[in-house]
């Protein structure tokens, strides 16, 4: 296995062709996202009509949901894990390669055990394992196969990244909910197995041909060393930090009422709220110590904290698509050859074709207009049109519980509202993360933004557990509202409340651009 290195610094030739390694990665992407929708997207049904079926059937629907935002959560925590891994000891082609073979040994129980909760469980917990741990290496990975001599032919190779996604995502909702339904579980579940380890096959193939970045050496001036210098420099920060310590061990205590993603997930808000705080207060004491842009660098990411804190509800809400809304679908009239859940291939479609739309046509319209919708205006607006889509399904869910049914197709609407959404809150935020952080805290901030769709799926877990509460479920009761129409309500509320918040907090948010020079 060869280790090149970068190119030095010269001028692009237009004439460079893209790298040949590229076809490899973008191969393994296509095939890896169609095996992760495609057991993500028919998750939830296998668990009502299959997995839970000693669950009473009135809370069969919530115990759906509650596994499969369990298994969310984890997908968006192990980034943590496999970008660590990849800085500082393996690499990345090396952390994607193992942890695509634990991926695939996990796609190989759900097809093995589908009859045994602990089997299909373990095999769950190994794909939020290798796929949550291969996401922050994979696009990085992409970036390192270029150099100054053809760096602008990466914009084309990471357009085609995303369009292969959704080109994945879009068949497997398409497909597998039918292959699921006529070929069985085992058979269905094996299907995105096969796809995996094709995959992992693919990106080996060009083992000899990738350009192989060294893992970085210990870094003194990280956000961990700036920020564990700043809270050693004064008491107040210091003893805020702690009780975020104190806050995560009390947590813990809640285990047999809330179970433990729940007190994890708790704690984890708990050490990052009050010791970000903590840093915060105390960030001056590490000047001197560390160099004035790291310093600076870890002000920065702490200042993004904050817009990432308010962005999680989006995430709630999203997420839901494919545990709340097919639900829902499994109550709507439709043709005898559809399944609800291939109601989730209108989004990445949805996707492919917004995201041109918006870019060629909606925004610089607008800008003609004199309103530029510059990137914290599109993740406001876009929390908006998510709560809006769940305004929709939570007036659907009411009809739907007065007895009266109608067609599936009227999911197209929060559909198209909600993907609206997505291509303002997911695309922006992305570019948004990388350019607010200097160069050495990128993949920080990175992680942080993974990490908000662990906490906006820690929500929906609060939500279900607090609507089995008796006291909550009589107050509803007296709403007038169904126990699933009022969460809906809820959860539309919830991200209007944090829109605001969120448009509140922009407009006192200084912009930064770090970009490299070129």
């Amino acid at each position: 296995m060869s280790t090149k290195t970068a190119a030095p610094e010269t001028a692009p030739d237009p004439k460079t062709p893209i790298p040949p390694q590229i076809p490899f990665i973008i191969g393994n992407e296509g095939c890896e996202r169609f095996s992760f929708y495609g057991m993500r997207n028919i998750l939830t049904v296998f668990l009502v009509s299959s997995l839970l079926l000693h669950v009473p059937e009135a809370d069969r629907a919530g115990a759906a949901k509650d596994v499969f935002h369990t298994f969310v959560i984890g997908v968006y925590f192990f980034p943590l894990l496999g970008g660590w891994l990849a800085d500082r000891f393996w690499g990345k082609y090396q952390v994607i390669f193992w942890l695509s073979l634990l991926y695939c040994v996990g796609q190989l129980c759900l097809a093995l055990f589908v009859d045994n909760r602990t089997g299909f469980y373990f095999g769950l917990a190994l794909i939020a394992l290798g796929s949550g741990g291969i996401k922050p290496c994979v696009s990085s990975f992409v970036g390192d196969q270029f150099d100054q001599t053809n760096k602008h032919r990466a914009k084309v190779v990471f357009d085609a990244f995303y369009w292969i996604i959704n080109f994945g995502s879009f068949f497997a909702s398409l497909l597998m909910p039918k292959f699921l339904k006529q070929l069985g579980p085992a058979i269905a579940f094996g299907i995105p197995g096969a796809l995996m380890f094709i995959s992992t096959v693919i990106l080996w193939l060009g083992r000899k041909r990738y350009v192989m970045v060294p893992p970085a050496p210990a870094d003194p001036h990280s956000f961990l060393n700036v920020s564990r210098t700043a809270l050693a420099s004064g008491r107040p920060g210091f003893f805020l930090a702690s009780a975020g310590g104190v806050l995560a061990a009390a947590s813990f205590l809640l285990v047999p009422s809330s179970g433990f993603v729940i007190s994890f997930c708790t704690a984890l808000v708990a050490v990052i709220a009050c010791g970000g705080a903590g840093v915060w207060l105390q960030l001056e004491g590490a000047r001197g110590r560390h160099p004035d842009e790291a310093v600076d660098g870890v002000r920065a990411v702490l200042r993004v904290l904050v817009l990432f804190a308010l962005v999680t509800p989006f995430w709630s809400l999203f997420d839901q698509k494919a545990s709340t809304w097919v639900l829902q679908a499994n109550a709507m009239t439709k043709p005898s050859w559809f399944e609800s859940s291939q109601m989730q291939a209108l989004n990445p479609l949805l996707v492919m074709i917004l995201i041109p739309c918006n870019n060629l046509v909606l925004f610089p319209a607008m800008k003609r207009m004199g309103f530029e919708l510059t990137a914290l205006r599109r993740i406001t607006i876009g929390i908006v049109f998510s709560g809006l889509s769940w305004v929709v399904v939570g007036a659907m869910q009411v009809v739907l519980d007065g007895g009266q049914a109608f067609s599936i197709a009227w999911q197209v609407l929060p559909y198209a509202l909600l993907t609206l959404g997505e291509v303002l809150v997911s695309a922006t935020g992305l570019e948004f993360a990388y350019s607010q952080a200097p160069q050495s805290m990128k993949g920080v901030l990175m992680s942080f933004w993974l990490l908000s769709v662990t906490i906006g799926n820690l929500w929906v877990l609060v939500v279900n557990a607090g609507v089995k509460n008796t006291a909550v479920t009589n107050l509803i009761g007296s709403t007038g509202f169904g126990v699933t129409a009022f969460q809906m309500f809820f959860f539309a509320a919830f991200a209007f409340v944090a829109a605001l918040a969120f448009g509140l907090c922009a407009r006192s948010y200084r912009v930064a651009d770090h970009y490299r020079k070129a």
